[in-house]
């Protein structure tokens, strides 16, 4: 979610002061003005002007960015601080001003700086950045899209992330944004909060998963089929100093699984809270290889094969369907609808197979009567 970067109506022109409105008419004025050449009353109208050329004309569009660029912090905090430039005009002095902690904060307190341009923030600030925006709540909960963007950012703080959500599950604000929040909402319920020391061991374990290969590849979306490399269902050792899993909070393990690769999906998936294995198949990172893998594996959580099974992007997929339908653990509802349509060798298969409910194999037995005409 970002604001778009569009000319300023003609209303909003008409508000500049005349040498500004001058520095926008047709002429030679036009590059001077571009370039920082124009004397303008306030630091707020140099910036109006500069965004205007931007965006308004192309042959202006380099020479007014190059100044925007170059404004001296002083010029541009003034700019920033100034009560009647326009949120756009914020917005597209913004990533100039976040390199800079104290126009961050200028920014940030600007009083027409809009929702978009927090988002926009959240996500890609450092930790202190974070820090400040989380500490408007009441921003916070009118757009909840800051929490999301917070908590897919991996520099923001575990316990600064906590407490956004804390706060949004306290107030009844849903986050969209999250793919795991009605599993963070159930954790904050029953009150597990973050572990002692839980910014530095999430940080850990982040960090020592970037340095792990992922345990899956990207699969072909096209293929009927998804085949699993050699050695691909084989989880790899944990490093307990690299990767401190173990001493982690719930909400720090569902975090992971969020921003997490393959390689910490393949161990929170496993872990012994379900709402940790939920949020690790609702990753949004998660590949069709992997979700192959998982859906054959019969030590996995009932709900994370139901969940699984109820995804049709997936199921569509040969591979998963068969190992589904050869899943104890698959409702047999969606395995029912699934059986019919599979080949014949793998009907047979799943007709002698004793891990499998009886129900499904004497649907399996029935297909392959059927299909070779009662015979």
């Amino acid at each position: 979610m970002s604001l778009a970067h569009s000319p300023l109506p003609p209303d909003a022109v008409s508000r500049l002061s005349p040498a500004a409105q001058k520095a926008l008419a047709p002429g030679p004025g036009r590059m001077m003005a571009a370039r920082g050449l124009l004397p303008l009353p306030r630091p707020a109208e140099l910036a109006t002007v500069l965004y205007q050329l931007a965006v308004s004309d192309p042959a202006m569009a380099a020479a007014a960015n190059a100044t925007a660029d170059g404004m001296p912090e002083k010029v541009l905090g003034g700019a920033l601080a100034d009560p009647d430039l326009e949120p756009v005009v914020l917005d597209w002095l913004a990533p100039r001003a976040r390199k800079v902690p104290a126009l961050f904060e200028v920014l940030v307190f600007a009083p027409r700086v809009a929702d978009e341009t927090i988002v926009e923030l959240a996500a890609h600030g450092g930790a202190r950045e974070v820090d400040l925006l989380a500490s408007n709540e009441q921003r916070l909960l009118r757009c909840p899209d800051i929490i999301a963007a917070m908590y897919a950012n991996p520099h923001a703080r575990m316990s600064t992330v906590d407490r956004a959500v804390e706060l949004a599950v306290r107030n009844n604000v849903r986050v969209g944004g999250i793919s795991a929040w009605e599993e963070l909402v159930r954790v904050m319920a029953g009150g597990t909060g973050d572990a002692a020391d839980g910014d530095a061991v999430f940080a850990q374990a982040l960090d020592g998963v970037r340095d792990v290969a992922d345990a899956a590849v990207v699969a072909a979306s096209t293929d009927d089929a998804v085949e699993i490399p050699e050695g691909a269902d084989k989880e790899p050792a944990v490093d307990e100093k690299r990767v401190p899993i173990g001493k982690m909070s719930v909400p720090a393990k569902i975090r992971l699984a969020s921003l997490g690769n393959a390689f910490a999906r393949s161990f929170l998936i496993r872990d012994p809270v379900r709402l940790v294995a939920i949020a690790a198949i609702k990753a949004p990172g998660v590949t069709e290889l992997e979700v192959a893998k998982y859906a054959g594996n019969h030590a996995l959580d009932n709900d994370v094969i139901r969940y699984i099974a109820a995804r049709r992007d997936w199921t569509r997929l040969y591979g998963i369907k068969k190992s589904l339908c050869m899943n104890p653990k698959t409702p047999i509802s969606e395995s029912s609808k699934m059986l019919i349509h599979l080949r014949d060798n793998d009907i047979r298969a799943i007709a002698k197979s004793r891990g499998v409910p009886s129900a499904v194999v004497a649907q399996a037995r029935k297909l392959i009567a059927q299909r070779s005409g009662g015979k």
